[in-house]
């Protein structure tokens, strides 16, 4: 931290898509700045590029050469690229891949180095940024390699909606496969310690999805919900996580069921991702829980059909500033309350005597 401000990290996406309108759009709101201290890893000249297409004349960023050096009261920008970088709005070009990547490295070296205290990701091309140093479906993967875990939650978060997936970014015929009793279990003790811990929700109570339509109706259409998902939210309640289900995901969703729960676990990407921006597209947050580390991004993707126009919303980036520094206090605090936990002391009989 930076004179008690959070040091916000940002990487800057595909530079061919709106990532650079949400950032500057997001960072002009100077409220930012009572509570935190961004710093996009990116370039000037790109951004440069961008403020001109946007014709956004009332904005600067602050050129420094690492993160101690930001100014607690401006928009900092740390140069990442060659200054040879060609920028071609709306079009997806290797440049474009190459470059999402360099600033994804150097913000999360910051972020193990402790120059940054969170990381928010501007959206990627998961095509153009495949490359020998980057073999991963998306951010979630990459950054749980990175943190050295085993497992991690996409957790996509609005005011009123948590939900979080088994399966993420594979096809979905592999999907039946991949649920296990134990990879149901993993997933559900990931949500409820972030629920505790993130959140500051004292017991969760979470919803659990089944497979097939109908949740299976009891084996007559498929019998993953009673051989595997049934089993795993047993488990789930023996190690006293909250969870209940399965239930049938039209339905569950139709009937705003979903508003009874903090948390809700889907087996597959679409299966949660669909509904959820169906009602928070322009809100909505990527966060992954479960890492060792905070990141959140934008629920959106790169939106090439309408980069440079002015036409995106920063709705969805602000908020994921905003939920990464409140993650960042939430966990602050759930350390300092947990770090010397009362002694627990068994009383018999004789001692009442």
């Amino acid at each position: 931290m930076i004179q008690d401000k959070i040091v916000v990290g940002i990487s800057h996406g595909d530079i061919n898509g709106i990532s650079y309108e949400v950032i500057i759009k997001s960072l002009m709101d100077n409220r930012l700045f009572d509570f935190c201290v961004p710093v996009v890893f990116g370039s000037a000249k790109v951004a440069a590029y961008h403020r001109k297409a946007l014709n956004i004349a009332n904005f600067s960023f602050n050129n420094i050469k690492s993160a101690e050096e930001a100014n607690t009261k401006r928009a900092n920008i740390i140069n990442c690229l060659d200054d040879n970088v060609r920028v071609e709005l709306g079009k997806s070009t290797p440049i474009a891949g190459e470059s999402s990547f360099i600033s994804l490295e150097q913000a999360v070296k910051s972020l193990k180095e402790g120059t940054i205290d969170v990381l928010v990701t501007a959206p990627i091309n998961k095509d153009n940024i495949q490359s020998d140093q980057f073999q991963f479906p998306g951010h979630t993967e990459y950054l749980t390699k990175e943190s050295n875990t085993d497992e991690s939650l996409m957790f996509m978060v609005s005011e009123n909606l948590k939900i979080g997936v088994v399966t993420g970014h594979i096809p979905i015929k592999e999907v039946p496969e991949a649920l296990t009793i134990e990879s149901i279990l993993k997933k559900l003790r990931i949500m409820n310690h972030s629920l505790i811990q993130d959140f500051r929700i004292r017991k969760p109570k979470i919803a659990v999805l089944g497979l097939n339509p109908h949740a299976g109706d009891n084996g007559l259409i498929g019998s993953e919900e009673v051989d595997i998902i049934i089993p795993a939210i047993e488990k789930a309640k023996e190690e006293d996580i909250l969870a209940l289900g399965p239930y049938p995901a039209d339905g569950f969703f139709g009937s705003s069921h979903f508003n009874k729960f903090d948390g809700v676990l889907a087996m597959y990407h679409d299966q949660g991702l669909a509904p959820f921006k169906a009602l928070a597209f322009d809100s909505g947050i990527n966060f992954t829980a479960g890492l060792e580390f905070i990141r959140t991004s934008p629920g959106h993707g790169t939106a090439y059909e309408i980069a440079g126009q002015g036409k995106a919303t920063p709705e969805s980036f602000r908020n994921a500033i905003y939920l990464a520094c409140d993650i960042f206090r939430n966990r602050t605090e759930y350390k300092r309350i947990t770090k010397d936990p009362l002694q627990h002391f068994e009383i018999s009989d004789k001692d009442s005597e």
